[in-house]
């Protein structure tokens, strides 16, 4: 079944009623049984519904790419030529797409693939994967972990690491790797010195490690966590890769002391460190330094939003050169906007116009393949472009459930609902450092803190906007 009907337009915000049998947008034409329906005559829980159901649909065809779940396959990992990173990425996901619809029916898989990767010190370090991993990858997973503990995923066996303390021990383990040898600090993208890429300290890495800081922080009220993300923060923005307008670059060559940026310039760089920033906003009662950070973040991400408010991976997408790690870095910006909408609220109008926009976009990339509803990537143009893979997948099912953001709760914390029990010795194998040390007790202060279905769904959305969403 496709995902929406063969009368195909992607870019339909803010339909007029129409006196005949069609409403013209653009090139584009509107069924009158859709487009001459009043804003009233359509109920928020339809709307809520029909998304619903699209993202069911995107998510089947996402999962079928993982075989870890049958017999004789690898548990936890997508088959080749798809990396490890991408399986947590895609795990994550999956956390959010529960958290949004309510559908469990994926969550043994889920659970089951996040702990066969924790590794024997549970910490997402599994042997396997020394040649491909890199720290950015397992940030990644900790993401994941962080997603389960923040939205109440169901809990693993009590015989198992929990959610919390796995995302504490890739913290505990990165804040280790800290490196002041070059570059007055930062973190490597590599682990292992055998690994190409040792010598390169990039966005992702960094700014995977200050997101983490900055959601532990606002879960555990710890202000040694929110110290470590103010560290990060600042290494970044003083190197080479963030300019005075908030363009993000990729790294830099530790050879010339990072000194001399690669300029190029992916969504997932700007959407970490504003999920980070975002998270500071929130754990500081809406700090008005990180409130500016937040903005000028926004601000920085236009790049990527090239034509009608729709998301575009640029450094790739135009040329047809992105490889098979790209496609699915527009979900990370997805999934971090639209959190950032909850949490940093008066982010919510400026993101939700292009969160809506994108998922119409990816919505008719979502209409090839032989059953019709196979995804691309390209969400700017209105018919399929012939891509596939689980990272077009991926983010097509990120930016259409993020529409429902507003129709979920935030996400909790250790204090306020949040079941998930941490142990912030995790990582540390019970001897933790100095730099350390500070996680085990010190805990914030007052004084520290300040288809037809989705194509309807969404131009319903766009229609009952300023009728307003439940919000928390």
């Amino acid at each position: 079944m496709a995902l929406m009907s063969p009368w195909r337009w992607t870019w339909i915000l803010g339909i007029r009623v129409c006196p005949d049998h069609a409403v013209r947008q653009g090139d584009h034409f509107l069924p009158k049984a859709l487009a001459c329906k009043r804003p009233a005559d359509f109920g928020l829980r339809e709307v809520a519904e029909s998304i619903k159901k699209a993202a069911s649909t995107v998510a089947y065809d996402m999962m079928s790419y993982y075989k870890g779940n049958q017999s004789g396959q690898p548990e936890g990992l997508l088959p080749e030529p798809y990396y490890w990173w991408e399986a947590g990425a895609m795990f994550g996901q999956m956390i959010e797409y529960w958290f949004y619809t309510g559908d469990s029916s994926y969550n043994e898989v889920v659970t089951n693939g996040l702990l066969a990767q924790v590794g024997p010190e549970n910490d997402f370090m599994p042997p396997n994967q020394t040649k491909t991993e890199g720290n950015d990858d397992q940030a990644f997973w900790a993401f994941a972990a962080m997603s389960a503990a923040e939205m109440n995923f169901p809990d693993p066996p009590s015989d198992k690491p929990s959610w919390l303390s796995l995302a504490q021990a890739v913290f505990n383990l990165q804040a280790s790797r800290w490196d002041t040898t070059t570059c007055g600090g930062g973190l490597r993208w590599q682990i292992f010195s055998f690994n190409k890429g040792y010598d390169y300290k990039n966005t992702i890495s960094n700014g995977g490690f200050f997101q983490l800081a900055a959601r532990l922080a606002r879960y555990t009220g710890n202000e040694t966590y929110s110290e470590w993300a103010i560290k990060s923060w600042d290494w970044v923005q003083n190197s080479v890769v963030f300019t005075d307008d908030y363009q993000i670059y990729d790294g830099s060559q530790m050879a010339n002391n990072c000194t001399i940026p690669s300029k190029y310039q992916w969504t997932y760089n700007v959407g970490t460190m504003l999920m980070g920033a975002a998270n500071m906003y929130n754990h500081t009662n809406g700090d008005a330094l990180w409130r500016s950070r937040v903005e000028k973040l926004l601000k920085g991400a236009e790049t990527f939003f090239p034509q009608r408010n729709i998301m575009s991976e640029v450094a790739c997408e135009p040329q047809q050169t992105c490889n098979n790690d790209q496609p699915s870095f527009k979900a990370y910006l997805s999934r971090w906007m639209a959190a950032t909408a909850q949490i940093a609220p008066f982010t919510e109008d400026r993101i939700m116009i292009k969160l809506r926009a994108s998922a119409i976009g990816a919505a008719g990339q979502c209409s090839g393949g032989s059953n019709g509803r196979t995804c691309g990537r390209r969400w700017y143009q209105p018919q399929w472009d012939g891509k596939l893979g689980p990272g077009e997948q991926m983010s097509a099912l990120s930016v259409i459930q993020a529409n429902l953001i507003q129709k979920v709760k935030p996400p909790v914390t250790e204090q306020k609902g949040g079941t998930s029990q941490g142990d912030p010795t995790a990582g540390t194998h019970g001897d933790p450092t100095n730099i350390l040390e500070p996680v085990l007790t010190r805990k914030i202060t007052m004084g520290d803190r300040a288809g037809a279905g989705i194509i309807t769904a969404l131009v319903l959305t766009s229609l009952v906007g300023t009728m307003g969403w439940i919000c928390y």
